[in-house]
């Protein structure tokens, strides 16, 4: 049977913890945090994004956080807790269902980068 896009997010939103700016903010304080940022460049290059963010777009996720991967990054690490965002929270709603498949216990959503912005400095 196939899956919608409603269905994919109303699964990635049971999975995956969503927070508030304020807990991602104290989350980040506590240290040993990875804060993801998995829009596409050019949204980036436009609004620019969190400070001390990586930003991996949703597409090289997977390839970026799995260790057996050539293109690796070792920002990536299971014992990290993981905070991600997108532009409206829906992008890393699925990049957190997908993190939390390939083993990542720690995986939370803060939703959209205009949410967080206004309340974490860039």
């Amino acid at each position: 049977m196939a899956t919608s896009v409603k269905q994919m997010l109303e699964a990635a939103n049971a999975a995956v913890p969503k927070i508030t700016s304020d807990q991602a903010a104290e989350m980040i304080k506590n240290g040993d945090t990875l804060v993801v940022d998995v829009r596409d460049a050019p949204e980036v290059a436009a609004s620019g994004k969190i400070a001390g963010a990586v930003n991996v777009s949703r597409g090289m996720l997977e390839f970026r956080a799995d260790p057996e991967s050539p293109y690796h990054d070792k920002a990536f690490d299971k014992t990290k807790t993981v905070i991600l965002y997108c532009a409206s929270g829906g992008r890393s709603a699925l990049a957190g269902k997908v993190l939390k498949d390939m083993g990542y216990d720690k995986v939370y959503n803060v939703g959209g980068f205009k949410d967080w912005s206004g309340a974490v400095e860039k």
